[in-house]
């Protein structure tokens, strides 16, 4: 189907709702699973990312828009910088989300924008508006409000472990990381977000493979298959879905940065978070305490606040009117829209 035939307002609720579904159908089931088998959470994330090469080869064929690029030696060496932190990064995100509540999964990762802020200022050796800062300076707050003890939790044991934690501040800080290398990555796979994310998950999953031997999850797997009490389906019908929702995922991705724009996307990922908050306390009964709801409200406040910034800071200035008979500063003031615009475009591109 033809996106432009499509009123705008419906492709954006569209977009928006399917980008949302699938997130959250990502981390509940992800949850289940892990809860489920959770000493074998390298080998649940390896068939995800193999699911996702299969898929990509199932759509090139379906559709000329989804191109796998050609394995090539010297592009994969290019790649490694990016793949590796990604793979870490993945690592991290599923050992945090293990360990933690599916409530408090966003608080434990609350971290991501201020370290993305961080790393693109050291990276480009230039300092962030105070308003930026100060946009970094709420969503910590939030963060430091989330995992601060609460006088309503009824034990201990229903507190995160300061390792899970510690996983999730990991796992923000090279999902940062991640997001600065994905500019200079892209030219390597034909400036192609789907030939990138097929580097990605082809490469992590042959990182990956051989740390599940080490760890030794595949002995530990021969151990539950003859447990009678260990479930096998959760296992096997959760990495499929988890794995196809991953490839809609990175679809939904896509279309986002065609049809919404970066004060959409922030909106609909606040609108997550209450949702997903409200659904673990429901589905797995998260223990909601008032620290929590304020850190999710603080992070979403601060998270939409930096982006209002952020349009606000690269807004194109207003064209200046040329004289009538002057065609020569007419043309020069097209052209220097022209290149705005096209600057714009890049920096709007998130990483897929």
């Amino acid at each position: 189907m033809d996106l432009k035939a499509i009123p705008q307002r419906w492709q954006v609720a569209g977009v928006v709702s399917f980008y949302m579904g699938a997130a959250l159908v990502m981390v509940f089931v992800n949850k289940v699973v892990l809860n489920s088998s959770p000493d074998l959470p390298l080998l649940f994330l390896l068939i995800q990312l193999v699911l996702a090469v299969v898929l990509l080869h199932g759509a090139a064929r379906i559709t000329p828009k989804v191109e796998i690029p050609t394995i090539e030696l010297r592009t994969a060496k290019a790649l490694a910088p990016v793949t590796t932190v990604n793979v870490i990064g993945l690592v991290f995100n599923i050992l945090c989300l293990r360990g933690v509540e599916a409530s408090f999964f966003q608080i434990a990762r609350g971290l991501v924008l201020p370290l993305t802020i961080m790393v693109s200022s050291i990276h480009g050796r230039s300092l962030p508006s105070l308003r930026v800062i100060f946009a970094a300076a709420i969503v910590s707050f939030g963060f430091f409000v989330g995992v601060s003890p609460d006088s309503a939790a009824r034990s201990w044991r229903e507190a995160p472990s300061q390792m899970s934690i510690i996983y999730g501040v990991l796992s923000s800080l090279f999902i940062a990381i991640h997001a600065v290398l994905i500019k200079y990555s892209l030219p390597f796979a034909q400036n192609s977000t789907i030939q990138l994310a097929y580097w990605q998950n082809l490469g992590s999953a042959i990182m990956l493979a051989p740390f599940i031997l080490f760890q030794g999850e595949l002995a530990k797997l021969a151990e539950l298959y003859h447990n009678p009490n260990w479930n096998a389906e959760v296992f096997v019908w959760g990495s499929l879905i988890t794995g196809v929702f991953g490839f809609l995922l990175c679809v939904a991705g896509l279309l986002s940065i065609k049809v919404t724009s970066p004060v959409t996307h922030m909106f609909s990922s606040a609108a997550r978070s209450a949702i997903q908050t409200l659904l673990g306390a429901w589905l797995f009964n998260d223990l909601l305490t008032r620290n929590r709801v304020g850190s999710i409200l603080i992070i979403a406040a601060g998270t939409m606040f930096y982006t209002w910034v952020k349009s606000v800071e690269t807004a194109p200035p207003p064209p200046r009117a040329a004289p009538k008979d002057d065609v020569e500063a007419g043309l020069l003031t097209d052209m220097d829209l022209h290149d705005q615009v096209v600057d714009m475009q890049e920096k709007k591109a998130p990483p897929p």
